[in-house]
């Protein structure tokens, strides 16, 4: 065999050498460019949310409730400004800790918040050690704050008791026959009142009932005696003359319910039993994204129409930083932990 004939027996191979060794060098200069891409492909998802929607915001609480209308109140100008739709997602049961779970374990891509109260936050930890299924503190990553509103310390009308002295005198003098109502043990108006009990020191008796309204008929009817009430059930009864309002129990006066002192100034310095509204994430929603929803809550909570709209429900406005909002869940933390403990009370 000739030499060219060796020479064309081999060309093929070498044209097969030669393609490989292009593709070979062809994939690596790929492989290159997605590893250097790598980063600022994520960094610029952050930095551009929301690029797709629409975001879900849990709300863990009946359609029509107070935390639903609230939430509904600010979505509408915070899609605006963000650009996306946001849904309302209502998840009830378990006093809120089932859908405040749901966004506790989902994606944190912002895409899923929550919008939730005291109890799923405060409480819940401490009432279901066993049972709950998050850490509201390791498990969610809070926001903002959206809005505080007091509660309403409220009596018959014909109650004998006009001031906060005046019912704690009353109540001294019926020595335990007294009662109070309340939506549930571990509610916030059943720890409101245990608190106010031990600063006071009286004996009252707890009746339970299924939720606010039956309780402002209980005391309409003279059946309960008294009752820690939201300012949205309480104020249309206490307008009509046919409750009487004693005290709020925020430590300065309120906004939304101008002209009732608070329990501070009757005598009770340091007693004070908000309703907080907020609005977390899962834990490890991007810190970029934290601060941008955060920047977005509070554009939207100076709108003046969102301003009115909650000074309806008797919720004063109150952004906060993320920081801001920890530092209050860990103080309301302290101070119901220490009126759970001495009830030595549990859900689980």
């Amino acid at each position: 065999m000739s030499s060219l004939s060796l020479f064309r027996a081999d060309a093929p191979l070498r044209r097969y050498l030669a393609i490989q060794h292009a593709v070979s060098a062809s994939l690596t200069l790929a492989l290159a460019v997605c590893v250097l891409a790598f980063a600022p492909v994520v960094h610029a998802q952050s930095s551009e949310w929301p690029a797709r929607g629409p975001i879900t915001l849990v709300v863990p609480f009946p359609a029509g409730s107070s935390p639903d209308i609230m939430a509904r109140t600010l979505a509408e100008p915070l899609a605006r400004s963000l650009g996306q739709s946001i849904i309302i997602d209502n998840r009830p049961g378990a006093g809120g800790n089932i859908g405040t779970r749901q966004v506790a374990r989902a994606a944190p891509d912002g895409y899923t918040l929550v919008y939730t109260i005291n109890g799923p936050l405060i409480t819940a930890p401490t009432l279901y050690k066993a049972t709950l299924g998050y850490d509201p503190f390791t498990d969610l990553r809070p926001v903002s704050l959206v809005a505080t509103s007091p509660n309403v310390l409220t009596v018959p009308a014909d109650s004998p008791a006009t001031t906060v002295a005046g019912f704690v005198n009353q109540a001294r003098r019926h020595n335990g026959a007294w009662n109070y109502g309340s939506v549930g043990a571990g509610s916030s108006a059943h720890l409101a009142m245990e608190m106010f009990k031990q600063q006071a020191n009286i004996d009252l008796m707890h009746i339970p009932y299924s939720g606010f309204p039956q309780v402002i008929t209980a005391i309409i009817a003279g059946d309960v005696q008294a009752g820690f009430m939201v300012p949205a059930i309480a104020m249309p009864q206490v307008r009509a003359g046919k409750v009487r309002a004693l005290a709020i129990t925020s430590l300065k006066p309120s906004e939304a319910l101008p002209g009732i002192e608070t329990m501070a100034q009757q005598g009770y310095p340091g007693f004070e039993s908000i309703s907080l509204n907020a609005i977390l994430a899962p834990k490890d929603t991007p810190t970029v994204i934290i601060e941008q929803l955060n920047r977005e809550i509070a554009r939207a909570l100076q709108d003046e129409t969102v301003r009115k709209l909650m000074m309806s429900q008797y919720f004063t406005p109150a952004p906060s930083s993320p920081e801001g909002l920890t530092r209050i869940m860990r103080d309301e933390k302290k101070r119901w932990d220490w009126v759970i403990d001495a009830l030595k009370l549990s859900l689980d």
